[in-house]
């Protein structure tokens, strides 16, 4: 059975032990570990620490061991540009598209979104949704954490991505005629693709026109029209599948 791996915002490089973080140590009361339990740290900057728990009172701590060049990346990047979704959705999308393997999450705030954020209220859902990114990371075996970045809008979110001639940007249509895996084997090889999900109400005109000067090329994946929570994590698999990073 794996170690328990947790996440340590503290930069691990160079220490022989670390005091676990509240959130890992609380973790490691409700699984019930023991001293002497080995357990895996990483901080996100690359590779994980192999560690032996120990506890001084009531507070856990880590002897790190050996640092093990170990990486569960995608061999492209893959960005998730998600019109923000209501409800739970969103914290939904960001632990299945970190389990996927996106390298990126940029929230935009939609026209159409349902959920609006600003002031203390996105303050605390960003600290939120960084803990579900970190937590999703902790499960699948990630040891680098994909950015996440506050919401903004689509042009603004579009202006951050670098146009380059292995890199493509994409935006699901079910209207169009180009249906993805034809696109993909057209601009193929991929080093990288931004994927264009809209929110609950879908883009406005006004969007997708933004979208369309950007170089977005709308394609059709299948003849469903599926949620905003489906769409995503559906055209994640599938390109990164279709692409062949592994």
């Amino acid at each position: 059975m794996p170690s328990p791996r947790f996440y340590c915002q503290t930069h691990l490089a160079g220490l022989r032990t670390v005091a676990l973080p509240a959130g890992a140590s609380h973790h490691v009361n409700v699984l019930r570990l023991a001293s002497g339990q080995e357990i895996v740290l990483f901080d996100g900057t690359g590779g994980e620490y192999a560690c032996t728990l120990r506890f001084e009172g009531k507070q856990a701590m880590a002897d790190i061991r050996a640092h093990v060049q170990k990486e569960s990346e995608l061999s492209g990047r893959l960005t998730l540009v998600q019109g923000l979704a209501g409800a739970d959705k969103m914290d939904w999308i960001i632990e299945k598209a970190v389990e996927l393997g996106v390298s990126a999450i940029l929230p935009v705030s939609a026209r159409r979104s349902v959920l609006q954020l600003s002031g203390p209220r996105l303050e605390k859902r960003m600290l939120h949704w960084q803990r579900v990114v970190q937590s999703a990371s902790e499960q699948c075996g990630r040891n680098q954490l994909a950015t996440l970045s506050p919401p903004a809008s689509l042009a603004e979110v579009l202006a951050t991505i670098r146009d380059a001639p292995d890199q493509l940007t994409l935006l699901c249509d079910p209207a169009m005629t180009t249906d993805l895996q034809a696109c993909l084997a057209e601009h193929a090889p991929l080093k990288a693709v931004t994927l264009l999900v809209g929110p609950e109400g879908g883009w406005t005109p006004e969007e997708l026109k933004i979208a369309q000067e950007k170089g977005a090329i709308a394609v059709r994946f299948g003849s469903r029209v599926l949620r905003t929570e489906t769409a995503g994590l559906a055209l994640i698999s599938a390109v990164s599948a279709l692409c062949g990073w592994n």
